[in-house]
């Protein structure tokens, strides 16, 4: 875990000078936003994927206890 009094404001300031004299400071929102969507597409799939586990389980669930009433009707 980052110890919060190593992010003093007076680190950031350098980078922030640096960025902003050089006009670079679209191209760092633009890198903000193109890694926040990556990131949330990412998690999207990664969400569905468990989705799709999920009702993979639920349908051979439902399977099982086909087979177990079939075997009730065979008696």
């Amino acid at each position: 875990m980052v110890d919060p009094h190593m992010l003093e404001p007076h680190m950031l300031e350098p980078m922030a000078r640096i960025l902003g004299g050089a006009g670079d400071l679209a191209h760092l929102v633009l890198f903000l936003w193109a890694s926040s969507a990556t990131s949330l597409l990412v998690w999207s799939l990664r969400e569905m994927a468990r989705a799709n586990r999920r009702f993979d389980d639920f349908v051979a669930a439902i399977a099982r206890l086909n087979r177990i009433f079939a075997d009730f009707d065979d008696d």
